[in-house]
């Protein structure tokens, strides 16, 4: 009998879920926001809420509760995670704006016929500091409910 609770598959799984539901609540605000439906948002980076953060602290928190909050495993988990959300925050979301930048250059220069250069540069890549800490929180949030409520009678034969 393997059971999914309280080991590496309850990690796994809490970060991947973490993010697949992050990806579903950025459809929604999409969805919302927009009054349109874009399939492409399931696959895309940026937006409200972080997916990267959620899972990576879905990661963490899930390692913490298993492991100890002052095990090695949960210190490698935080930094890990503190560094994708860094990431996420600061260095692709400049990367970007310098793509916005360079499209209206592009667009200006090339009279409205970007297509003539390959099309335009994907400009949503990161996050605003907000959207990081909504979906930090969020991924915190799912590992707890993951881990005290949907696997306390999880077991596979």
């Amino acid at each position: 009998m393997i059971t999914l609770s309280n080991n590496s598959y309850e990690v796994l799984a809490t970060g991947l879920f973490a993010a697949f539901f992050a990806q579903v609540i950025k459809f929604f605000i999409f969805i919302i926001k927009s009054r349109k439906i874009n399939f492409k948002i399931f696959t895309t980076t940026g937006g409200m809420p972080s997916a990267h953060s959620a899972g990576v602290m879905g990661v963490a928190t899930s390692v913490g509760l298993i492991a100890g909050w002052e095990s090695l495993y949960f210190a490698i988990s935080f930094a890990l995670a503190l560094v994708t959300m860094y990431d996420a925050a600061g260095i692709r979301r400049a990367a970007g704006k310098t793509a916005a930048c360079l499209n209206r250059m592009m667009d200006d220069f090339y009279n409205h016929d970007v297509q003539a250069i390959g099309g335009k540069l994907k400009e949503l890549l990161g996050h605003t500091p907000f959207e990081v800490v909504v979906g930090a929180t969020f991924g915190v949030f799912f590992a707890i409910f993951f881990h005290k409520y949907l696997l306390v009678h999880c077991t596979v034969i």
